[in-house]
């Protein structure tokens, strides 16, 4: 069980190099072909002026972990996500990211109890700005020897 008394408990901050070969291979593996991600020829000519991050590459940084939160990756289920931002991430920018625990709560349903986690990751760029938000609801199942 994960404990409430870590709503509110932050990740140390971690910087994060955007390098357009990580965004390149990112759109790749999602298979989105927009030449705003590959291209400098390209994204040079739009309102961006060079390459920027597709909408959800914020989830491959690092964002430092949360003294305290251990949650096993066996069984858990990724209940919902949500994605905000304030600016592109652009190839060259660098991102510092930090996680936050917004609440830890139960809930029972048709297969037992389960803890919902509800994460939040921000990141900013280099001159301070706000990039992103991404709200994570993570479900943990009860394990039938925890009952």
């Amino acid at each position: 069980m994960i404990s409430p008394d870590l709503i509110g408990k932050s990740s140390k901050p971690v910087q994060n190099e955007i390098e357009k070969g990580a965004i390149r291979r990112f759109a790749e593996a999602i298979g989105d072909p927009n030449p705003l991600y590959r291209d400098p020829d390209y994204a040079a000519t739009t309102r961006y002026g060079r390459i920027i991050a597709p909408p959800t590459f914020c989830i491959t940084l690092n964002c430092g972990v949360i003294e305290g939160l251990n949650i096993k990756a066996d069984g858990l289920i990724h209940g919902e996500q949500e994605f905000r931002y304030s600016r592109p991430i652009h190839a060259g920018d660098v991102l510092t990211c930090s996680l936050t625990v917004k609440d830890v709560y139960g809930r029972n349903g048709k297969s037992g109890g389960m803890t919902f986690v509800v994460v939040e990751q921000e990141g900013y760029n280099q001159h301070g700005e706000h990039c992103y938000t991404s709200t994570l609801k993570i479900i943990i199942p009860q394990r039938k020897e925890e009952a």
